[in-house]
């Protein structure tokens, strides 16, 4: 159920995520290697960066399989910022394939991704009374951390508070969310595979992008907090 990848630290451009490695998520759209369900994400795809002269994220979606945008190459070149966010999406069974429904949702300065499921019973009381983007169980999801967000929660706790919320009414649930404010990335492991590359900055993406030593697993039911501080990885 769909693979993202982040990035965090000097501003760089989207093709590292995407196109270059030998398993970018262009790849992982048609041959992951670690997915637990489905096999190809061809339902859509999306991307965020942060430009340092907007206030808000610049993103790109479409409903079709990522490869055959015959625009991405272009934009994989030119989009560069120190925050990046990317996703695949293979649609949950029941769930609309449309724009609205594909990852990264945004709010303000937010960008999220979710990779898994939930039913969206199990989400609609933590949203606080907000309307999702659209009707499927990652817009719910988006829309209860933007509420927690708005009112003021750090980004690491509103991120837990959802996840741990929804997990409690849906046990069955799988629970990867990918959020940045273009300053932090969070991420959460549960019931879903997520690896961190640390380098020159931090690469968190569901499976490794390529085969170069240093990616690390993050166990389940942890949450990934990167920021100006450092990466703490903490039991959720």
């Amino acid at each position: 159920m769909c693979r993202h990848a982040a990035w965090l630290g000097a501003p760089r451009r989207l093709g590292p995520l995407l196109l270059e490695p030998a398993h970018g998520l262009l790849r992982q759209s048609y041959a992951p290697r670690l997915q637990r369900c489905g096999r190809v994400n061809a339902d859509g795809f999306g991307f965020g960066w942060y430009d340092p002269g907007l206030e808000e994220p610049v993103r790109y979606r479409r409903t079709v399989p990522i490869w055959t945008d015959a625009n991405v190459p272009a934009l994989a070149t030119c989009a560069r910022s120190a925050c990046l966010v990317a996703a695949v999406r293979s649609a949950t069974p029941g769930m609309p394939v449309e724009e609205s429904a594909t990852a990264p949702f945004s709010e303000g300065r937010w960008l999220l991704s979710h990779n898994g499921r939930v039913e969206r019973k199990a989400v609609r009381d933590l949203a606080d009374g907000r309307e999702p983007e659209s009707v499927c169980d990652s817009a719910w999801l988006a829309a209860a951390v933007f509420a927690r967000l708005a009112s003021g929660g750090g980004l690491a706790d509103a991120v837990a508070d959802v996840v741990t919320g929804a997990a409690a009414a849906d046990p069955d649930a799988r629970l990867n969310l990918l959020v940045a404010d273009g300053g932090a990335v969070v991420a959460t492991a549960w019931n879903e595979t997520l690896f961190t590359h640390r380098g020159e900055g931090l690469l968190v993406a569901s499976e490794p992008l390529d085969d170069r030593p240093g990616w690390c697993a993050v166990p389940d039911r942890h949450i990934v907090h990167a920021g100006p501080g450092g990466v703490r990885v903490d039991p959720l």
